[in-house]
């Protein structure tokens, strides 16, 4: 997502330099990730800040460069996206961070200060993020904020803010990912995180020209995880405050409650997709713990 616009936009769309740019961004996303949460930290405050400036810059130039008010121009649509399609995707983006949240909360120096975190970078970070994309595409077009930096003539600044606003993006995911693979497979956290960056460097192209589906799965998929999580503290909750409790290598009714979940999300097309999944493994999981509590 970063270098094929660049490579686009200054070297005709070239395969050699995009891969290039590919292979050098993914080494260094990769490597953030590898050194741990200090290095997430040093990369987070370089780029958060700008971003923000950035991203709001660009927001009031669209908005003074747009014709009509903002209430005039939400109010068009194109047709291509429902109500209810817009909540599952917006709950699905919820949710997906939220299952992620934990791995870096763990660090704060307490549960207030965690959750202060996680407040301020979902309502307030989150927030910032959608008005930046919808209000600026409203006015100046564009399906990202690389395209709407570019329509206002701020090329060079599109360019930071695309390159920072993805990094911070895929070293976090990359550390969370590496972080489930060393749990799931009991290994060592950097190896996985190596691995974990090659793949995705790899596939990167092919998922780029199937973003919005890759989506979809997992908007359907990873809603059933969320809850699922939650579920397993509220109903465990005396289990969480000690250190003694005794793990279960595998919750079967928690894989099937993923599993049927992310189907259900998939195949109904009645009411929200990610709520729907979100219903069946909460079931799913419920039903498994009665089980082993009467056993």
């Amino acid at each position: 997502m970063f270098a094929i616009p660049v490579a686009r936009e200054l070297f005709g769309g070239s395969t050699t330099v995009e891969w290039v740019l590919i292979l050098i961004a993914g080494a260094c996303m990769t490597a953030s990730a590898y050194f741990g949460i200090k290095s997430l930290t040093i990369i987070s405050y370089i780029a958060v800040p700008l971003v923000a400036i950035l991203g709001t810059v660009a927001m009031i130039m669209a908005v003074r460069q747009g014709d009509g008010t903002i209430v005039d121009q939400f109010a068009k649509s194109s047709g291509s996206l429902t109500v209810i399609g817009g909540a599952g995707l917006a709950i699905g983006s919820f949710v997906s961070g939220g299952t992620a949240t934990p791995n870096f909360t763990r660090f704060a120096k307490n549960g207030k200060q965690g959750t202060i975190a996680t407040v301020v970078a979902f309502f307030i970070g989150n927030s910032l993020m959608f008005f930046f994309g919808a209000i600026s595409y409203i006015f100046v077009g564009g399906n990202d904020i690389f395209e709407v930096m570019i329509r206002l003539n701020l090329f060079y600044l599109a360019i930071l803010v695309l390159g920072l606003n993805i990094w911070t993006t895929n070293d976090n995911a990359l550390y969370t990912a590496g972080l489930g693979l060393a749990n799931i497979f009991n290994k060592r956290k950097k190896p996985m995180v190596l691995i974990s960056g090659v793949i995705g460097t790899l596939l990167s192209v092919w998922l780029y020209y199937n973003f919005c589906g890759w989506l979809n799965i997992l908007n359907c998929t990873l809603p059933p995880v969320g809850i699922i999580l939650v579920l397993s503290y509220f109903m465990n909750k005396k289990a969480y405050d000690t250190d003694t409790v005794k793990m279960v290598t595998v919750n079967w009714f928690a894989v099937a409650g993923v599993i049927l979940g992310a189907i259900v999300a998939n195949v109904v097309t009645w009411g929200i997709a990610s709520i729907n999944g979100m219903a069946v493994a909460a079931v799913c999981y419920v039903i498994g713990e009665l089980v082993h509590k009467n056993k």
